[in-house]
């Protein structure tokens, strides 16, 4: 197994979902389940790794096929003495373990990964008397309930036509050091998959493209939002915002200005500024706290023809903590986002002419697509019963491009000038 791990730190480091530390891996077993599958090329286990010697190690899923070498994969991750080693969710030998453990065998059919995610590794099942399927398998281990599980699993039980049904969920336990009491969290998380249909990034970013009108989608899109909110107040508590909550969440906003100050330098000179913001919003009215989205834009919705805009990934913001996730919040900051997303339209529209290319007419075009979209989304979820407070939805949405001037800054430095605009634009509002 020592060869494994060793095989493991030098993957990890590689794929999207790994958190980087500073330092190389240091791996250690927690935990480790055999699979039963009907392939006898194949061995089928689930690994949870601890990266990290302390309680506050980071823990990973990390799902693995063994097979003949000689029938390598892209996903191969090391061959040794005549085996390889697969990334689990590339290969149809865990794919179809995996819906036995959630005791679905009924819906296993050919299998594929979905591309572009980051955080996660979902496998699509496209069996042949059913309707697709997704699974979600969550690399990065919690314990507790995902929320992603928690608030879809919810809304769908509560007879909510704006998530999709709920096929089931898959659990596992660990321990983080010999002596120690077990940890519970999600492994897995499976629904319908909605085929052919294109989430609300695509379809904004095509009307934005040629300047298509798109403020009846938008104000659609906030009556649904509206009344997801409404559903999720009913059916989880909805604690008075005291002091102490107030303190929690405008210390997180602080928290995320500081870490911009120092990894986004331009955002330095402007701290004073947003901290004056987030000091009204704090000492402003507030609404109950409720449960929410947590990280809520275009690309979190789908736009089905015959069931209208359908919400999924409830995980909230990979770079929050875990606790601030799961914790009531504003409704707000869900609108925040989506704001910011019908930014971002306006703004990828920009990044994807060539200098040579730049028009201040098309800029403006795009600017006022995106103005038009974020009232019409707005008046939508008013006129649905959505409660608006625009000193705390300004810190908020503030909140969200110093997160966004994070990011990119780290992930993607050229798109980096959508954020501050945002920020400076929001300062001067």
């Amino acid at each position: 197994m020592q060869t494994t791990l060793g095989h493991l730190a030098v993957w990890m480091p590689q794929q999207r979902w790994y958190s980087p530390t500073g330092r190389s891996p240091r791996l250690r077993i927690l935990d480790e389940r055999e699979l039963t599958t009907g392939d006898p090329d194949a061995a089928v286990q689930v690994l949870i790794v601890a990266d990290g010697d302390d309680e506050n190690a980071i823990v990973y899923q990390v799902p693995l096929v063994t097979r003949p070498a000689d029938v390598t994969e892209p996903w191969t991750i090391a061959v040794h003495e005549g085996r390889a080693l697969i990334d689990g969710p590339h290969d149809h030998a865990f794919a179809s373990a995996l819906l036995a453990e959630l005791g679905r065998s009924d819906l296993d059919g050919p299998s594929q990964v979905l591309v572009g995610e980051q955080s996660n590794t979902s496998i699509i099942y496209r069996p042949r008397d059913a309707a697709p399927t997704i699974c979600k398998v969550f690399r990065r281990l919690h314990p507790g309930i995902n929320p992603d599980i928690e608030l879809q699993s919810a809304l769908a039980a509560a007879g909510s036509r704006h998530v999709p049904p709920v096929v089931g969920h898959l659990d596992g336990r660990w321990t983080m050091a010999p002596g120690g009491g077990s940890e519970r969290g999600s492994l897995a998380f499976a629904q319908e998959f909605l085929p052919d249909v294109d989430d609300a990034w695509r379809v904004a970013l095509a009307a934005a493209a040629v300047n298509t009108d798109f403020t009846a989608e938008a104000a659609s899109l906030g009556q649904v939002t509206a009344a997801v909110h409404r559903d999720l107040a009913r059916l989880f508590p909805t604690p008075r915002a005291d002091g102490v909550a107030r303190r929690a969440i405008s210390a997180a906003w602080r928290r995320r200005r500081a870490i911009a100050a120092v990894e986004v330098p331009a955002l330095a000179a402007h701290a004073a500024a947003i901290d004056r913001i987030y000091a009204a919003a704090e000492a402003s009215s507030w609404p109950a706290l409720q449960r929410v989205h947590g990280d809520y834009h275009l690309g979190q919705v789908l736009h089905s023809p015959t069931r209208g805009w359908m919400l999924l990934d409830f995980e909230g913001e990979p770079m929050r903590p875990i606790a601030e996730r799961r914790a009531p919040d504003l409704a707000l900051r869900d609108i925040a986002g989506m704001l910011r997303s019908f930014d971002y339209v306006a703004g990828s529209l920009r990044l994807q002419r060539a200098p040579q290319q730049h028009d201040a007419a098309v800029d403006e075009a795009a600017d006022a697509w995106a103005g038009s979209a974020r009232t019409a989304f707005l008046d939508g979820y008013s006129d649905t019963g959505g409660a608006t407070a625009q000193i705390l939805l300004n810190a908020l949405e503030l909140d969200k491009a110093v997160y966004e001037a994070i990011y990119e800054a780290r992930h993607r430095p050229a798109w980096l000038a959508i954020p501050l605009s945002a920020i400076e634009r929001l300062l001067a509002e």
